[in-house]
């Protein structure tokens, strides 16, 4: 069995993300990466911003206007943008993980979830509405159970969306909510497709293990299918041993490949595609770049890796260095952190700072202190996004 090397997967991982050379659409991108994390609303253009350098931010508010790209819970119960034509499958696929975080609580004070989703289809049939305004009609038809609980139900159980302004560039208000079906104009129920879901994944961040697919998915028990996938699929070793799978005529990179300088947005989907994540974050770093309390900060990949963090204010570019960077590098960083500062302030004249120290762990992490403090260290937390 081959055994591929870190700077191996890598340079493939770069590929299949689209961040080397990609000339792909805006639509294509978001089809390819399965589900683009949006929780922040900027973050989805970030994003296609790294992948695509001539992207436009009113190209995707065109998507999502006219409903080619839709925007709800999906992978791990958070904010994501996906297209309408993939929303159907991937929304079935991934209910069952939505379903178990719905029961967690135990909350509604016996009122059957059931009966609970039937008066949130009726209420939601006047068209769409803010998470508030169906909290309040759905508190006044039950008035016992905990009002958080009432929403976050129907938030996971039904199949949502968040139409525009929501997820549009700089959108900071409610969020609405609409039926799927009736923004779509077609049934989106439809059977869960675990295979596709593994396949389409293997696309963009494979090599891959099965551990990494329920990391990312927050799906469980895909051990079994993947390994009855196996016949179809290549099999590989990481340096540690471990079996990464990957689909037959996909393309592996030359490790000699030129990586360029990229800034990636807080949760961008590199950053959370994996469960050994050491393809683009050195181990000893991740604790720099996931620190806790629901943070993935936005980072700097230098040859291929995380190599900075980044934070903008105004048309002021921060940026931390985790590695020392030679000047040769630090302007190459600094060129490519005007363009994004021209792509987020137009005409505005960039001002680039570099941080005296490294990014900080937080002080959660370092203690190990709660629990629930740290559990977001390697992924972002699973409630709903969008400011109310």
């Amino acid at each position: 069995m081959r055994v591929l090397s870190t700077r191996e997967l890598n340079r493939t991982f770069l590929t299949r993300q689209l961040l080397s050379d990609s000339t792909a659409a805006p639509a294509e991108v978001i089809a390819h990466l399965v589900a683009l994390q949006g929780q922040e609303s900027d973050s989805p253009y970030l994003s296609v911003r790294a992948r695509i350098p001539t992207f436009r931010q009113a190209d995707l508010t065109a998507l999502l206007q006219d409903r080619t790209v839709v925007r709800s819970a999906l992978l791990r119960g958070t904010q994501h943008l996906c297209t309408g034509e993939d929303f159907g499958w991937l929304r079935s696929t991934l209910q069952p993980y939505l379903d178990r975080f719905a029961g967690r609580g135990g909350r509604l004070g016996g009122l059957a979830q059931e009966e609970l989703l039937e008066a949130a289809r009726e209420i939601l049939a006047d068209g769409p509405m803010s998470r508030p305004e169906i909290t309040r009609r759905l508190v006044e038809r039950f008035p016992g159970p905990d009002p958080e609980w009432l929403k976050l139900v129907v938030h996971l159980r039904l199949s949502l969306l968040h139409p525009p302004p929501a997820g549009t560039w700089r959108h900071r208000g409610r969020v609405s909510c609409v039926l799927a079906d009736d923004w779509l104009g077609r049934p989106q129920a439809g059977e869960p497709a675990p295979e596709k879901l593994v396949t389409r994944y293997l696309a963009a961040f494979g090599p891959a293990s099965a551990k990494d697919v329920q990391v990312w998915s927050g799906l469980t028990r895909l051990r079994g299918l993947m390994s009855g996938m196996r016949e179809k699929l290549r099999v590989f070793r990481d340096e540690a041993g471990t079996e990464l799978y990957d689909l037959p005529d996909a393309p592996l990179a030359d490790e000699g490949m030129a990586a360029p300088v990229v800034f990636l947005p807080e949760f961008d989907n590199a950053l959370l595609g994996h469960s050994d994540r050491a393809r683009i974050i050195h181990p000893g770093d991740r604790p720099l770049v996931m620190p806790g309390w629901s943070i993935v900060r936005p980072t700097v990949l230098v040859d291929g890796f995380v190599a900075a963090t980044w934070s903008l204010a105004g048309s002021t570019l921060s940026i931390a260095e985790i590695r020392p960077l030679t000047g040769r590098v630090r302007a190459e960083v600094a060129a490519e952190g005007e363009r994004l500062v021209e792509f987020v302030s137009p005409g505005e004249k960039a001002e680039i700072r570099w941080a005296d120290e490294r990014p900080e762990v937080s002080w959660a992490l370092r203690s190990r202190q709660p629990e629930r403090a740290l559990r977001a260290a390697d992924t972002e937390g699973p409630l709903p996004g969008g400011t109310e």
